[in-house]
């Protein structure tokens, strides 16, 4: 033999002593190799029939638990309901028992002055002059600067009216009606003045915005309103409060009251007034 056919001998001895192994010696390496490749599969299975079994068996009790934990909350909530209304009528009878009491109104700070027409304050005439006796002598600054006395009107009839506060609605429709028969009753030799605690700049001011045409005094000390019982208790919306009185007062040629008109309601005033002086 060449020495190229012993090395391949050689080489080949090796090689084909492997398959040379038995039959039974392969099969059993494939059967264990099988068992151990099959083994870890069927062990998720056992869980997940377990994991099953037991769910079955723990789903009722589950069930079970929740219906009763209904049936709890329902007891609790007829049981508070059945509390609640005792206590109601418990409450309904000391309301009954306490009488209706009236709800408390909000408290509402009076204006100082003229109300709307439809929401006027209910006034009390004050102790003041009566019809014949002699009017008070003043001296008041009217608008523009100038003051203003009885004695100014002294050989003429004088209409004073006073009125609660400068530009509010009832005491702006007064004065525009006594501007509007300023010239009626200067024929009739009848002056018309407006009297008010307004500040003189607030007379100016009022005047200008509706083209008043009649005198008008400022009184904020107070003194003259007093003098002619005008200053007094006003009740608006169960308070009470100090305020002018609406009222008008005639006084005569001879310094006398001829007439005076208390608690004034403004609608048709300034015409009343004048159909009393045209009968005179």
């Amino acid at each position: 033999m060449s020495k190229k056919t012993q090395k391949k001998a050689s080489k080949a001895k090796p090689g084909k002593s492997a398959p040379g192994r038995s039959r039974t010696e392969v099969k059993g390496k494939a059967k264990a190799s099988a068992q151990r490749t099959t083994t870890p599969k069927a062990k998720p299975k056992a869980k997940a029939k377990a994991n099953a079994t037991v769910a079955r068996k723990t789903k009722p009790a589950a069930t079970g638990s929740k219906q009763k934990s209904v049936a709890t909350k329902s007891q609790t909530r007829t049981q508070t309901k059945a509390t609640k209304l005792p206590a109601r009528k418990a409450v309904a009878k000391d309301t009954a028992a306490a009488g209706s009491r009236p709800a408390a109104r909000k408290s509402v700070k009076p204006v100082p002055g003229d109300q709307p027409l439809r929401d006027s304050p209910r006034e009390q005439a004050g102790p003041g002059l009566t019809v014949g006796s002699k009017a008070p002598a003043f001296q008041l600054p009217r608008d523009g600067g100038a003051t203003v006395s009885l004695d100014s009107f002294a050989g003429r009839r004088l209409v004073l009216f006073f009125y609660p506060r400068a530009s509010t609605p009832g005491c702006t429709k007064e004065a525009m009606d006594f501007s509007r028969l300023s010239r009626v009753f200067s024929a009739l030799d009848t002056d018309v003045v407006g009297v008010s605690a307004d500040p003189q700049r607030a007379q100016e001011t009022f005047r200008d915005k509706h083209d008043l045409t009649v005198p008008l005094l400022s009184d904020e000390t107070h003194t003259v309103l007093q003098a002619f019982g005008v200053w007094g208790d006003k009740s608006l919306y169960g308070r009470t409060f100090q305020g002018i009185i609406r009222t008008t007062v005639l006084i005569g040629q001879d310094g006398r009251v001829l007439n005076i008109w208390r608690n004034v309601k403004v609608d048709g005033h300034a015409d009343a007034v004048l159909k009393y002086v045209e009968n005179l």
